[in-house]
C-alpha cells in the first residue's frame, strides 16, 4: 500500500498487495459478516427447528441443529464471522446449551447498530449503551430467575435442552439417565463433567441407552484364555509395562555358547514370572495398563486366571480409579493390596459386534459412563450432542440452584424493564439501550417464525402477557402464550447470563473495528473475496464458505 507524496514519489508503508477497508466500509462488510452468520443458524433455533447437513471435503455427513458443531464444521474465512464462532465455542464450553442463541443475539445486536450508525452515532456510544444495556440485564437476570434445585425441576431443564434434537422420541428416558448421571458425580456441590463418559454404539434405539455405575472401556482382555468376568472383582491400575525393561543406554551383551543364551532367556522369563507373582498375590483379579503387556506376561497373567487389559487411555484409568477407588501404580514393585479398587462387576461384553470391558456396580462410584444407542451413526452422533447439552444445563442447574422460564419469556420480560431503563439515561446511549432490548426480542421472533407462527403477533401477545407474568412464553407447539413454568419448560439462568453477556462483548468489540487490513500472504484471506459470495449465492455478502 502506498502513500504519495507531493513530488509524486510513493511510499510504501505496507507490504504490495495488502487489502485495506477504512472507516464505514470496514463496518458494513463486518456487520454484514455477523448477521449472515446469525441468518444461517437462526433456522435451527427452538423445538422446531430445522436441521443442517454438513458435508466436508472427505464426503463425511453431519446432520444437526446444534449451533455450535454447525459453525465448527463450517469453513468460516471472514475474520469477523469467525469472532462470532468464538462466542458459540465459549457457550459450549461454558455451560453446554444456548449456543445458538448466542449467535443469533450477536447478530441481531449489530443488525441494530447499523441503524444507529446511519443516524450518526458514533460506534464507541453504540459500544457504551450496549455495556450499559448487558449489565442491566445481567441484573434483571438476577431478578427473575428462581430458586429450584429438586430433581424434578432437573429433570425439566434437561428435557428443554434435548427438545428439538435428535432425542426428541425418548428425551424423557434420557433426561433421567442424565440427571442420574450428574447427581452421581457431583461432590459438595460442584459437578464436574468430565466424570460423565460418553459411550455410543449404533444399532439399538436410543431408549436402550443406559447408565452405568462406573467405567466402559472400549478394548477387549488381551488373552482369550483369560476370564472374561468378575464378581466383586479386586482392581489394579498400572501406569507401567508388564515387560523387561528395555536399557536406557545402548547396551550389547556378548553371549559365548548356548547354554548362556538359554540361561539369558530363563532369566528374562523369571523377572516376567515375578512381576506376575507379585501382582497375584496383592489379590488382584483385574489389571489395566496404560502400557503394554508382554506376550509371555499374557500367558503368565491368563494361567493365574488374572484378566487384563493394556493400552487403556490415560483418561479411562482415571475415570476407573474414580469409580472403584483403586490407585494407579507406576511401579509394580510397589504394588499392595491397598492400591486395589472394588467394582461389584467387572465382565467383557459384545456391544453392536465389538467387545468392550464394562467395570460397573461400584460403591459411591465418582465417574459413570452412559452408553448412548441409535440405529444408525449418525442419528447417535445427534444423541450424543443433545446429552452433552443436557449435561451441561444440568451440571450448571446443580451448581448455581437458579433456572428461569423458557420459550422466550427471559428475553422478552429483560427487553421490557431496558426500555424502561433506557428512559432514566440521557444523551445517545438511550438509543443503544432501547436496540439492544429489540435485539433480545429476536429469541422470541426466531421461535414463533421457526413454528410457522406469525412473528409479530406473538411478540404483541408476549409483550401483553409480561404485563402480568414473568414466566409467560411462547408454547410453539400450541401457537399460544403460557406460563412456562408449569408447562415445564425451564433452562438455567447461566445459560442466559452467558449468552447476553458473550453476544454483547462480541458485538462491541465488532464495532469498534473501523479498519480491517489484510495481509495477501500464505493463507490470509483475500479481503476481494470476502465481499462477494460464492456462486449462485447473493451477490455483496461476505461468503461464510
Amino acid at each position: 500500500m502506498a502513500q504519495y507524496t507531493g513530488q509524486g514519489q510513493p511510499i510504501l508503508v505496507l507490504p504490495e498487495g495488502t487489502n485495506r477497508y477504512i472507516g464505514r466500509d470496514a463496518q458494513r462488510m463486518n456487520i454484514l459478516a455477523g448477521k449472515i452468520l446469525a441468518e444461517t443458524v437462526r433456522t435451527t433455533l427452538g423445538p422446531k427447528g430445522m436441521d443442517k447437513m454438513l458435508v466436508d471435503g472427505l464426503g463425511d455427513i453431519v446432520v444437526t441443529n446444534d449451533g455450535v458443531t454447525i459453525l465448527k464444521e463450517m469453513d468460516i474465512e471472514h475474520p469477523a464471522a469467525k469472532m462470532l464462532v468464538e462466542v458459540a465455542k465459549t457457550q459450549e464450553d461454558e455451560v453446554g446449551d444456548g449456543t445458538t442463541t448466542a449467535v443469533i443475539i450477536a447478530g441481531e445486536l449489530l443488525k441494530k447498530s447499523e441503524n444507529l450508525i446511519d443516524m450518526d452515532i458514533h460506534p464507541t456510544i453504540v459500544a457504551l449503551g450496549y455495556r450499559q444495556a448487558a449489565e442491566k440485564a445481567q441484573e434483571i437476570l438476577d431478578e427473575i430467575s428462581m430458586d429450584i434445585n429438586d430433581k424434578e425441576t432437573l429433570m425439566k431443564v434437561a428435557m428443554t435442552a434435548m427438545t428439538g434434537k435428535g432425542t426428541e422420541k425418548a428425551r424423557e428416558p434420557l433426561a433421567k439417565l442424565v440427571v442420574d448421571a450428574v447427581k452421581q458425580v457431583e461432590e459438595n456441590g460442584e459437578v464436574d463433567i468430565d466424570q460423565i463418559k460418553i459411550e455410543k454404539k449404533d444399532g439399538a434405539i436410543a431408549d436402550d441407552s443406559t447408565l452405568v455405575q462406573g467405567v466402559i472401556v472400549d478394548k477387549e482382555r488381551v488373552h482369550s484364555g483369560m476370564p472374561s468376568s468378575f464378581e466383586n472383582a479386586k482392581i489394579a491400575l498400572l501406569n507401567c509395562p508388564i515387560e523387561v525393561k528395555e536399557t536406557e543406554v545402548d547396551a550389547e551383551i556378548r553371549i559365548t555358547d548356548p547354554a548362556q543364551m538359554q540361561a539369558f532367556i530363563e532369566q528374562e522369563e523369571q523377572m516376567i514370572k515375578d512381576m506376575i507373582t507379585k501382582i497375584a498375590d496383592t489379590g488382584a483379579q483385574v489389571v489395566f495398563s496404560q502400557k503394554g503387556i508382554d506376550d509371555l506376561a499374557q500367558h503368565y497373567l491368563a494361567k493365574e486366571g488374572i484378566m487384563a487389559v493394556r493400552r487403556v487411555k490415560k483418561s479411562d484409568i482415571e475415570k476407573i480409579s474414580k469409580a472403584t477407588g483403586a490407585k494407579v501404580v507406576t511401579n509394580i514393585e510397589d504394588l499392595s493390596g491397598n492400591d486395589l479398587g472394588e467394582a461389584g462387576s467387572v465382565a467383557e461384553k459384545k456391544i453392536s459386534g465389538e467387545d468392550m470391558i464394562f467395570v460397573e456396580e461400584c460403591k459411591e462410584a465418582k465417574a459413570v459412563t452412559l452408553l448412548l444407542r441409535g440405529s444408525t451413526s449418525h442419528i447417535v452422533s445427534e444423541i450424543e450432542r443433545a446429552i452433552e447439552d443436557a449435561i451441561g444445563v444440568v451440571a450448571a442447574t446443580v451448581e448455581d440452584g437458579q433456572v428461569v422460564a423458557g420459550g422466550g419469556a427471559p428475553e422478552i420480560e429483560i427487553a421490557k424493564k431496558l426500555k424502561d431503563y433506557a428512559d432514566t439515561i440521557s444523551g445517545r446511549e438511550q438509543l443503544a439501550v432501547v436496540a439492544f432490548a429489540e435485539a433480545l426480542e429476536i429469541v422470541p421472533k426466531t421461535l414463533a417464525e421457526n413454528a410457522g407462527l406469525d412473528s409479530i403477533d406473538s411478540l404483541v401477545d408476549l409483550r401483553a402477557a409480561h404485563e402480568k407474568s414473568v414466566t409467560m412464553g411462547l408454547n410453539v407447539f400450541t401457537g399460544d402464550v403460557t406460563d412456562m413454568e408449569k408447562a415445564g419448560v425451564i433452562e438455567p439462568k447461566r445459560v442466559k447470563k452467558q449468552a447476553i453477556q458473550s453476544a454483547s462483548e462480541a458485538a462491541e468489540m465488532i464495532l469498534r473495528i473501523d479498519d480491517v487490513i489484510a495481509s495477501t500472504g500464505s493463507g490470509a484471506p483475500d479481503m476481494d473475496e470476502m465481499g462477494g459470495m460464492p456462486g449462485g449465492m447473493p451477490g455483496g455478502m461476505p461468503p461464510m464458505m
